[in-house]
């Protein structure tokens, strides 16, 4: 089984404590790829910046939409997308509502079923996985200056909608938050302890048959 993760830092495996990556068996991705065996393929896509639909005026290509169809086809026959993005479209400057930010998920969505020959048996099976939401904290460190006001607001309100959004679609969806938080260093990251628990409920959500 080939599963294609699609996401943002967050898939990178971007560290908080000090801006390096984390090493492939902390980030979630290893860690789900350890946990499934040599028998499924665990594709890592993550792009620090990326957003569903929306361009980036200070870093080009952040653009999820843009960038779907290509990626699928490069990694054909999938078997399972995971698509886990929102946290930068809550950033100030794209000026969007969790409303429409769940819009641009539908768009993303629709964009990837539509790539139905990169998908195995020509059958989108697709997994959204909401993004730990951003803790209010957010305001006491020094990346809230670029995302900006109102993104721990949004990224909270966001994991409803995009629930809906996935059941409109005949997607599957996940939400991590019960189960883990963001870091404690800049409060927008996964550190280790969410690394390991988002890999291994997602194991558990990939070995039930979803």
């Amino acid at each position: 089984m080939n599963i294609l993760c699609f996401g943002d830092s967050n898939t990178h495996g971007y560290n908080p404590k000090d801006g390096t990556r984390f090493e492939k068996n902390v980030r979630w991705t290893g860690i789900l790829q350890n946990l499934l065996g040599n028998k499924h393929y665990v594709i890592e896509e993550g792009l620090s910046g990326r957003t569903t639909v929306f361009e980036d005026p200070i870093h080009e290509g952040l653009s999820g939409f843009n960038y779907i169809y290509p990626c699928l086809m490069t990694h054909e026959p999938i078997d399972l997308l995971i698509i886990m993005l929102g946290t930068n479209d809550t950033k100030e400057r794209f000026g969007a509502s969790a409303s429409v930010i769940s819009l641009g998920l539908y768009r993303l969505i629709k964009k990837a079923q539509e790539a139905k020959l990169a998908f195995r048996n020509n059958n989108p099976n697709i997994l959204i996985v909401a993004p730990l939401p951003i803790r209010p904290e957010i305001n006491t460190v020094e990346c809230y200056y670029t995302m900006g006001k109102g993104c721990s607001e949004k990224s909270y309100e966001i994991i409803s909608m995009y629930e809906k959004v996935a059941n409109e679609l005949g997607c599957q969806f996940f939400n991590p938050s019960p189960y883990a938080i963001c870091s404690d260093y800049d409060y927008m990251h996964l550190d280790e302890k969410a690394h390991n628990i988002l890999a291994n409920k997602l194991h558990e959500f990939i070995k039930s048959g979803w």
